[in-house]
Parts: C-alpha cells; structure tokens; sequence
C-alpha cells in the first residue's frame, strides 16, 4: 500500500504558484504614456487577454482547491502531478502576454490554445491520480465520476489550437467558449461534502 502524505503544504504551495502567476500576469500590463481615455485603445487586446487568463487561473485554482478539499491526503506520484499542473500554468503568462502584443497572429493564439490544452490533461491526471488514490467509493470518486465536462473542455481547446491554425478569431472564441462553460462553479464537489456532513 502506497503511503499517504498530508495535504496541507502542496495546497500552500500551489496557491502561492498560482499567486505568483497572477502578479506577473499584472505586471505585464503596461501603463498608457498619454493622459486620455482614448490612450487606452491600444491596450484592449492586452487587457482582454490578460482578463481571460485571469478567469482561467481562477477557474484552476477554484476548482484545485475543491480537490484537495474532498481528497485524503497525497503521495510522491501525486505531488508530481501536482507540479505537472503548476508547470503549463506558469506559461500561462508568457503566453498572454504575447498573444495580447501580437492580437489575432497564428503562432500566439495557437499556442495560448496548446498551454490551455495541456494545462486541462495535466488537470485530468491530477483529478484521476487523487481520486484513483481515494478510491471509487470515496467522496472524490463519487464526486468526479466520468468528468464529462472535463473530457469535453479538452476537445474544445484541441479544436480551438486547430482552428486558431487558419482562423485566429474562431480559435480565440473557442478558448472564451470554454472559460465560459467553467465560469459557472462545478458543484460536484461541494454537494458531496455536504452530503457526507448531512
């Protein structure tokens, strides 16, 4: 049997990974040189690149620490996984901050679209690995199942990195697609643990 570790310090630190990404998301804002509101024109793709990105860290660490919130506890296997995920999520910056300099380019949307693709799979494993660690019957089992909207967010982006190849806006708009359909937080955890503390 695979020995179980406590949780507690690869949920701190992965919110201060997630913490850290944030800030130099921010910080690759820059500040218009003019006084008008017209100065702010130039920075909308940036800034709504940056909001999307945002939404998305969100999305992950919302839906990270429901996770770790229904799971036992962790093994080495898991805190690999775990960093699997952390790793595509700290290109999430690079990548936004190139797509909102470049707009509507092939190479920047697709690869926004490959960091976004690979960061769902890393999710999924990391998903599996703790429920797998937990057992089918356990709260995260039950809570997780088949994980249909997980599966179908990774078509998504699949599809997104495909079209963004000859059509940058449909790609774009299948990203937005997806954030859209996680933006609504997945209850499957919290009715779970309510269930068990009922």
């Amino acid at each position: 049997m695979i020995s179980t570790i406590g949780k507690g310090r690869i949920e701190a630190f992965s919110d201060g990974v997630i913490a850290i990404i944030i800030t130099i998301m921010v910080l690759e804002l820059k500040v218009p040189h003019g006084t008008a509101f017209a100065d702010l024109l130039p920075t909308v793709p940036v800034l709504l690149s940056y909001a999307l990105s945002f939404v998305y860290v969100g999305i992950y660490w919302n839906n990270h620490h429901h996770l770790f919130q229904a799971a036992r506890g962790v093994t080495g296997p898991i805190m690999w996984a775990n960093l699997h995920l952390l790793f595509w999520m700290s290109l999430i910056p690079f990548v936004t901050s190139w797509i909102g300099e470049t707009r509507d380019a092939v190479a920047p949307v697709a690869s926004y679209g490959i960091v976004l693709l690979m960061t769902a799979i890393a999710y999924q494993i990391l998903a599996a690995m703790l429920a797998r660690h937990d057992g089918q019957g356990s709260r995260l089992g039950r809570a997780i199942g088949h994980d249909r909207k997980g599966w179908l967010s990774i078509v998504f982006y699949a599809l997104g990195v495909v079209l963004s190849l000859v059509w940058p806006d449909i790609g774009l708009g299948a990203y937005v697609a997806v954030a859209l359909f996680w933006f609504i937080p997945d209850r499957r955890v919290e009715r779970v643990l309510s269930e068990d503390e009922a």
